[in-house]
């Protein structure tokens, strides 16, 4: 039994033995789905309101599923059990462990780690990285960036990064490594970040948007401009000057609740040039196969797709932001699904990068913090409750384990109870990185 238990400890759950991983052929192509802040509670928030309680969202067809534990460590490795979304973009980013706020860096030397997406491109693969966050927020910057601090995006924002700054010779701010790496496609929003002016290194006094178009890149601010686009070259879509605007409104949450209420499926600040996230995954999975075609090493594409604000709306305790962001994330899903069907060598992933605050409660209960009551789809009420921050920061993420689900080659490898560093060994296997 002690043998057994040894044995199974070193192996790890959601990671077989090399054996097996080594019968199982590669992916052609990886998409990995991020929904930010999307637990358990967020799922079923948003499958209660649109599909219904025994209903399913595209997310909940995957035929493996298992859970990921989400933890952080402090600089002497000992765990923070609540994390914050650069550290745990690191971990499946890098396969590594690290500290809040920290960006594919050791959490006690600050020593940069190389990324699955910088991975993919030594191995000749496409790469692509889509968001409705800013592109140099923390989920996306992971993958293209190395520094101290995620507030560190661009030129003007290096307080916190002074070995990471091009005067002290390091690679620069988020914005500036992430056109640096040179990624294949990038859509999302932080246009404001891009035009910022390099104030150190060689390209001192250009904006970083001006040294993206040197470096080839096609860049485009609207939706229409993403239908025009070719392959062939590299593009950056900043479709908005920091997040991208939710696409449904409501009444947050309130210290006594709300009054029943119908989210409104539209948010008047969108307008028709902001593409959904549905829209840009088509369009980026389109452009990345093409260029891998283009590419001629017989390789496929790696691409990660994060919706960022059912976090931030979670933050702000607001359901209907929340939900509508859920769902948009949800048919993007569908979407990398769709072309899954169609491209069976492509390894689908969704997951979280962390659990966080509203919960589902009696209509009955008497929250302490903050609740909303919603009329979902099914005519029935729905009591909303956020209780983890009395300060007016906003609500707090929560440490509970997340969802990680995946169908394709590889997809076994999320079965059981896991952590999210071995997410990064099952992208690396999946695509036959070294």
């Amino acid at each position: 039994m002690a043998g057994l238990a040894a044995a199974a400890a070193g192996t790890g759950a959601g990671a077989p033995p090399s054996a097996a991983a080594a019968d199982t052929p590669a992916a052609r192509n990886v998409i990995l789905l991020v929904g930010d802040g999307m637990g358990d509670s967020e799922i079923t928030l948003a499958r209660n309101y649109t599909v219904g309680a025994g209903g399913r969202l595209h997310m909940d067809r995957f035929p493996m599923t298992g859970t990921y534990t989400t933890y952080s460590v402090d600089k002497e490795g000992k765990p923070t059990y609540v994390t914050d979304s650069a550290a745990s973009a690191t971990a499946w980013a890098t396969g590594r462990k690290t500290v809040n706020d920290r960006l594919s860096k050791t959490p006690g030397s600050d020593r940069a780690v190389p990324t699955i997406l910088e991975l993919a491109q030594r191995g000749g693969f496409a790469t692509g990285s889509v968001t409705t966050a800013a592109l140099t927020d923390a989920t996306p910057a992971a993958l293209a960036a190395h520094v101290t601090d995620r507030s560190c995006q661009g030129p003007a924002d290096m307080a916190l990064c002074p070995a990471d700054t091009r005067g002290g010779g390091g690679p620069g701010s988020i914005a500036e490594q992430t056109v640096a790496r040179r990624v294949d496609v990038l859509l999302g929003g932080g246009r404001e970040r891009f035009e910022q002016t390099i104030t150190e290194g060689p390209e001192r006094g250009a904006t970083v948007l001006h040294r993206a178009r040197q470096r080839g890149y096609q860049v485009i601010t609207e939706a229409e401009g993403l239908d025009a686009v070719r392959p062939g070259r590299p593009v950056l879509g900043l479709f908005a000057a920091e997040a991208l605007p939710v696409e449904w409104t409501g009444k947050p949450a309130a210290p006594a609740g709300t009054a029943p209420q119908r989210c409104v499926p539209a948010d008047p600040g969108r307008g028709p040039r902001i593409p959904s996230l549905e829209a840009q995954t088509r369009k980026a999975i389109e452009l990345l196969e093409a260029g891998a075609r283009q590419k001629g090493q017989g390789k496929g594409f790696f691409l990660q797709v994060e919706g960022a604000s059912i976090d931030k709306q979670n933050h702000d305790a607001d359901p209907c932001g929340q939900i509508g962001e859920t769902v948009a994330f949800d048919r993007a899903v569908k979407a990398a699904r769709e072309y899954a069907v169609r491209h069976p060598d492509t390894l689908v992933i969704t997951t979280a990068d962390h659990g966080h605050s509203s919960q589902i409660v009696p209509l009955a209960a008497r929250p302490a913090g903050l609740s909303a009551t919603l009329i979902t789809d099914e005519g029935a009420l729905m009591k909303v409750s956020y209780a983890t921050h009395a300060g007016e920061e906003g609500q707090e993420h929560s440490g509970v384990q997340v969802r990680v689900a995946a169908e394709g080659p590889h997809a076994h490898r999320v079965l059981g109870s896991g952590d999210q560093t071995e997410l990064f060994t099952t992208l690396r296997l999946a695509l036959g990185l070294r």
